[in-house]
């Protein structure tokens, strides 16, 4: 077997071991419906399972990025996935909220492994033209896992009753063992030289707080006010934050503010005396891997808010079986497919800025008409070919950006490189589904309220009703009928409620998919910069 034949093997295990966290995520979407159902899942608590892994996951990403780089990047790589698969194991047998909000944070601990490690050891491995194809690979391969993940997991939820969702979880477990055994097998190990001091243990510690608190105010400032304090109290532990004075998520977020100074002023003090850092500050003096960096946080914004309100909209509002629910996602996954292996194609015959310029515009479309034709009458056939173009703008913009922002990064940096891009990306990822998280349900409940009023609903039942749909993410809308004629409502009028909240809440999702336009347009136009000049030394 040649060694080129091997790196090429090597680098299928390399793109499925990130797969596997991108199918995760692709499946959860599917069947959270069912798991906010057996759970008993507030919305806060629904928000909280989908970003307790943001949260972790963004905070590491630049830690382990950088570890990797000294300890070896297959090492941390193969260590990341077997946490990934046990947590995951654990997800699966959670039998409340607290139990499966745990199971994602060590899932985002095993996530943010594996990410940066992954595109490291791409970079590590292929250079010049061939890391083009390479990094297309990389993007290929997630696109073929994000086209199985949705219906996996529709089938896994519809086919094996109400525990059928666990097995969606667990499913990464003979996954996770393939993976690992191919990179044990394909994958030699790669890391660089140390330099005097040993590693960066305060850098790490720092740059922690810093991503924890800034992911943690962006996500809970719906939740806890953005200035002042609401009627919701934070608790950790035994500790509460007092009501009645200014909300914790401005405190959060300036101890954010703070870490970053302290941050940059240790790490330029290590770099000084010839130590290694956490982060080369010099790597944002490459002008790809610079702009290339604040476009992905831009883009990242608007690409996933989408993905969080469509699952909920198409089974709470349309009535879709889990399973249906996920073939209508394979719109978005077969659009994602089909782009991914033609960037593959173009590699080195068009410019990979102007490749990303293209998806990100194919994306921006795609959403602005989700926001424009989503519709309960239509159903599902008004948002499927919008899905469809928004994947061919995911294939097309991934891989492509991955590479241009890591194109002049060197072999030495290359998790740091790695890690840094990624995080920008969560950072962008976690803001977004904040943003557009309460866009959603504020949007609904505000719908909500206005269609329940021309209905002459007291105002008082209204924010009840309200209220019961926002706080389950939807899901409360399937069984609104039978609860309301259990309080004695009228059949007919029981049925206008529910319409009304049906309604509602698309208008909340097309509210949000306006969000997710207006930073995307914000993201092309950061393409704009990519490719200006070749380096800035």
């Amino acid at each position: 077997m040649t060694k080129t034949r091997n790196r090429w093997i090597g680098l299928v295990f390399i793109a499925m071991s990130i797969s596997l966290v991108i199918i995760d995520g692709t499946i959860v979407n599917t069947i959270f419906p069912k798991v906010i159902e057996a759970l008993k899942l507030t919305s806060t608590e629904v928000q909280w399972v989908q970003e307790s892994y943001v949260l972790v996951f963004a905070s590491l990403l630049l830690v382990w990025g950088s570890l990797a780089d000294r300890i070896g990047r297959k090492f941390i790589l193969v260590l990341g996935i077997a946490i990934f698969v046990a947590s995951s194991i654990w997800a699966g047998y959670s039998t409340d909220a607290s139990s499966m909000i745990a199971a994602r944070v060590v899932q985002g601990i095993g996530g943010s492994m594996v990410l940066p490690t992954t595109l490291s050891l791409v970079n590590a491995n292929f250079q010049g033209k061939e890391r083009g194809i390479a990094f297309a690979v990389w993007g290929a391969t997630i696109g073929g896992m994000v086209a199985i993940g949705p219906v996996l997991g529709g089938w896994l939820a519809t086919s094996f009753g109400d525990d059928g969702w666990r097995l969606a979880f667990n499913i990464n477990l003979p996954l996770g063992l393939i993976v690992i055994a191919g990179l044990l097998y394909w994958v030699a190990e790669s890391k660089q030289a140390q330099r005097a001091g040993g590693i960066d243990y305060v850098g790490a510690l720092i740059s922690v707080v810093m991503f924890l608190t800034l992911v943690f105010g962006l996500i809970e400032g719906r939740v806890y006010g953005w200035w002042e304090q609401t009627s919701t109290q934070f608790t950790l532990g035994d500790y509460k934050w007092a009501t009645g004075q200014i909300s914790i998520i401005p405190v959060s977020l300036g101890i954010s503010l703070v870490a970053f100074v302290v941050f940059y002023l240790w790490e330029r003090a290590r770099e000084k005396a010839h130590k290694n850092v956490l982060l080369d500050l010099n790597l944002f003096h490459i002008t790809s891997f610079r702009n290339g960096s604040i476009a992905a946080l831009i883009i990242s914004m608007g690409e996933f808010g989408l993905l969080f309100a469509i699952p909920l909209w198409l089974q709470n509002v349309l009535g879709l079986t889990p399973i249906n629910s996920g073939l209508v996602l394979l719109f978005l996954a077969g659009g994602s497919f089909m782009a991914s292996g033609a960037a593959g194609a173009l590699s080195g015959k068009v410019p990979a800025a102007t490749v990303v310029r293209i998806g990100v515009a194919l994306e921006l479309v795609a959403v602005a008409t989700v926001a424009l034709f989503a519709n309960v009458e239509a159903g599902w056939i008004s948002v499927a070919p919008s899905l469809f173009v928004y994947g061919l703008g995911i294939g097309l913009a991934t891989a492509q950006l991955t590479g241009v922002i890591m194109v002049d990064v060197p072999f030495e940096k290359a998790g740091q490189g790695s890690g840094t891009q990624s995080t920008a990306r969560q950072v962008g990822s976690a803001l977004g589904i904040a943003v557009l998280g309460t866009m959603l349900f504020t949007g609904t409940q505000n719908s909500i309220d206005t269609r329940l009023a021309d209905l002459n609903i007291e105002k008082a039942q209204a924010t009840t009703i309200s209220q019961v749909v926002v706080d389950s993410a939807g899901s409360a809308i399937p069984f609104l009928k039978d609860e309301l004629v259990k309080k004695h409502v009228p059949a007919e009028m029981a049925d206008k409620i529910v319409t009304a909240a049906g309604d509602g809440f698309t208008e909340g999702t097309k509210f949000s998919a306006w969000a997710a336009a207006a930073f995307l347009g914000l993201g092309f136009l950061s393409t704009f910069r990519l490719g200006s000049r070749k380096r800035k030394e």
